[in-house]
Order: structure tokens, then sequence, then C-alpha cells
């Protein structure tokens, strides 16, 4: 699987299948009563601005989705039981919510109601044609507010056939839908009775929602993760991270979203970057914030690298194989001025990223209400900070196996003041996505951002180490600034 822009992805001509509920499930599903589980967190919030966001008649991007290649003619009927037997084993996907005043209320269907049938929705045989159709798709069917809060369709052709899956935000995360595709796939191979990998149980995202919120209220303002976070943000003057080179916004200005990808480097490198991370006392993940941190300092000066990470919260129950949104932030910060290598950074990078991960335990809504309260955060907490996310895909249960190396992960493409990495590693590369805005200033700075960084991995793949410049305003590497997007 691939991270990458939704208008990469371009499959060949064919019939364009929709899967939805039958008629009877459709009115049950209206129907049904509400469930006294709190949402997640992220799931009220994104519910409430989602909410707010319709109200002001903007489209709804915040979806996400994924798309793969199957061999064999589509078989329908199975396909339509696939998705049934799906849906029936994430719990999450049988809800719906509504938003009224400042709650947010849940409606669990009934495990009998989930059945479906397939529409044909006719030809599609141009690039553009299908990417307006499958984004309109997206944008009016993938929504929290109506049951199914996510589109299944095929684009079918004689021999083979293209199957996506997407979801509203508030039902899946970057996670689940490495797992998603994989678990359709075998599904579906198995109604057509073909040999395929049972899929494992899975945990309810209910149950996760319900012990976030338990778990959350075991945090007081004194508690030592709440007290790592009012420190960090104390040495940073209580503002969120920003993306270190201009982005030709004014202060809390926003642009649409361009999406920007990059090879960062091949297998044989990316290994020789792991070994290197070993060997100066850190693991990848926190050598890629070392780098990170080094490419901060060089080009922008910034003597400490401060940022926040996305982490699993998986770990807390059986969610392993779970749809759902389980995911929290915490800050990653370490100095980096005073070092004159890679080697002397990574182990403080390594000791940041861990103690993000400590800190994490506690939930970010937690955390954050603690700092409002106590005066830590004010109006930052209206901004949303710059992020790095660092995934090895080599892990997920589905690698190896056609439906996983064939497939695509993109996300919807709204608006953004910020230039936040999802660096990713898999069997073949290691390589970068970022959400930027889409401004000329945006362009140049992003473009020699990525290619510095790039420059930086590469040199400690090729050498096991990189010196710091002494300079801090450091020009771009001779030939370093292709984006291939």
């Amino acid at each position: 699987m691939i991270i990458t822009a939704m208008g990469s992805w371009n499959p060949a001509p064919g019939t364009l299948l929709e899967w939805h509920p039958t008629d009877a499930a459709r009115v049950s599903a209206a129907a049904a009563p509400v469930d006294s589980t709190p949402p997640s967190f992220l799931q009220e919030d994104h519910l409430k601005a989602a909410w707010a966001a319709r109200q002001r008649g903007e489209v709804h991007h915040a979806y996400t989705g994924v798309a793969t290649e199957i061999d064999g003619d589509v078989d329908t009927d199975a396909m339509s039981r696939a998705l049934a037997a799906y849906v029936l084993r994430h719990e999450v996907l049988r809800c719906w919510f509504e938003v009224e005043g400042n709650s947010v209320i849940r409606h669990l269907v009934a495990p009998e109601v989930p059945a479906f049938e397939v529409l044909d929705a006719g030809e599609s045989t141009d690039d553009d044609e299908f990417q307006r159709y499958v984004r309109h798709r997206f944008s009016v069917e993938a929504t929290a507010d109506v049951w199914p809060g996510f589109v299944v369709g095929v684009v079918a052709r004689p021999g083979s056939f293209t199957l996506y899956y997407g979801a509203d935000h508030a039902f899946t995360d970057g996670g689940s839908q490495a797992l998603v595709i994989s678990e359709l796939a075998d599904l579906y191979s198995h109604e057509i009775g073909e040999q395929a990998p049972t899929p494992a149980a899975a945990g309810s995202h209910l149950t996760y929602a319900a012990e976030e919120r338990a778990r959350a209220s075991t945090f007081g303002p004194d508690s030592a993760e709440i007290a790592a976070w009012r420190d960090i943000f104390v040495r940073h003057e209580g503002r969120m991270p920003r993306f270190p080179l201009d982005l030709g916004l004014s202060d809390g200005e926003r642009a649409p979203v361009r999406i920007v990808e990059r090879h960062l480097l091949d297998k044989d490198a990316t290994a020789a970057l792991d070994a290197a991370c070993k060997a100066a006392g850190a693991r990848m993940s926190s050598g890629i914030f070392a780098a990170v941190g080094i490419t901060d300092f060089e080009l922008a000066g910034n003597e400490d690298y401060f940022g926040i990470t996305v982490l699993s919260t998986r770990h807390h129950g059986d969610f392993a194989q779970s749809q759902g949104w389980f995911v929290n932030f915490a800050p990653v910060a370490f100095e980096v001025a005073g070092s004159e290598t890679f080697s002397d950074i990574a182990p403080r990078a390594h000791r940041g990223f861990e103690h993000a991960k400590q800190i994490a335990e506690a939930p970010v809504h937690a955390v954050l209400g603690a700092l409002a309260a106590d005066g830590t955060l004010g109006s930052e907490l209206a901004v949303s900070p710059n992020m790095l996310s660092y995934i090895d895909f080599r892990w997920f249960p589905g690698v190896g196996r056609d439906a996983d190396t064939r497939a695509k992960h993109f996300t919807g493409e709204g608006s953004t003041s910020n230039a936040s990495m999802w660096i990713n590693r898999d069997g073949e590369q290691l390589y970068l996505v970022a959400q930027t805005p889409d401004t000329a200033v945006a362009a140049e700075s992003v473009q020699r951002y990525h290619a510095h960084l790039a420059h930086v991995l590469d040199t400690i793949a090729r050498e096991g180490d990189y010196t710091l410049s002494r300079d801090h305003l450091v020009q771009e590497p001779a030939g370093a600034g292709h984006l291939d997007h």
C-alpha cells in the first residue's frame, strides 16, 4: 500500500458499480435507536466541525479512502455478502450521528439490518470524469449523519476490477484504511469459494470510546503526563508548532490543500538508514525526527525541534484489527543546537520520541482542557499544529498479498495552514506525503524543505552519519529539487 494524492488514483476504464443499502435496510437504519455510548473525543470534535461546515454550505472533504485491483470478473452477489459480513465485524460501521446543540448523539443500527445491493452507475472512460464522479460520491455519501457513513464501489472490466472504499473520518483512521482493503478482499475471496486468511477478531470502537472517557478522567492537572505537556509548551512560549518556512499565509489564514509527494530512499538505502539510526542509539522512527530536526535547524535556525506527532492507541485493548479512529497526539521536543552530527542528535530525538509515547497515555483532550484551564494555552487552542507522522507499513497483516501490494490510500483535500508530513516505509522505499497550502510561496518553501530533508537522509544512509552545517541558511543541494507532484 502507498499513501498518495487522490488525483493519482486513475483506474482503468470500466463499468461503475455502487453498493448501497437495500430499501429495507435504509428505512431500518434511519429509525435506529439512540445508543448511550459517547463518541470518542476525536469523533466528537470532528462531528461538531463537520456539522458546522455543513451549516455553512461547505463541501464535505473530511473523508479518507483506499482502492486496490482484484483479478477476475467481479461477482456482485458475493461482494454484497462480503460487505455485509465486514460491517457486522465492526460495530462502529453500524453507527450514525446527529448533533443537537453541544451534544453528539449516537444511533446504532441493529446487527440484522445491514444488507446491500448493487447499482450500475454507467461507464468510466476518462480520468478527469472519474475523479469528479468519485469525489462527488465521497463528499455526498461518506458522511456520518446518515447510515452508512462509508461508500463502496467497483470499476468492473473483463478479467479484473478496481475495488474502492471511502469513509467519513469519524469511522476510520490511517491504520484502519491499511486494514480494510485486505479484509474486504479476503471476505470476498471466501464468498466466491477461494482460500483466504480468516480475518482475526476485532474489538469494538464503541468499547474504546467508553474506555477513553474513563481513562481521561484519571488524569488531573498535576498528572505527570499533563505536567510534561505543560513543560514543553511553556518552553515554546505557549505556541503550537508551525512549519519552519514561510507558506505565504498570514496568521490564521488557510488555503486549499495541495498534496506533495516525494520518494526519499530506495529499499537498500532505507535499510542503511535504519542501521545508522540503531548505531546512533535510536530507532528508525526517532531517526526520522532527528533528520527533520536537523533540517529545521539548517534551513530556519531552529535550535530545538518541536512538533506534534500521531500515535496509535490500539494497544489499549483488542483493537489491532479494528475499524475506527484509534489515535492520540503528543509533542516531540529535543535540542539540536550544540550538536555536531546526526549521531549526537539521534539519542536526543529518541528520548524525545519515547517521552512522547509515554505522555500520550493521557488522551489529548484531557491535556488540552487542563492547559486551557491554567492558561498555558490560550488562543493557540484554536490553532491546528504542524504534524509529523511515521508509519512502517511492512507490519500490517495484509502485507505481501495482492490486495495490499496494489492498494492506494488517499484523503479528502480541504484547506490547511500547515505543511504536515506523513513519512512512510514499506518493503520498497521510504517516501513522504505532505498536505500543503496551494500557494506559490508554499510551493517554493516546501520544495526547498523536502529537498534538504532528502539530502540529510541520503547522506546518513550513504555515510552512516551527517555533519551539521554551521550556516543556518544552507543552499539546496544541486539536483535535489525534484518533486513527483
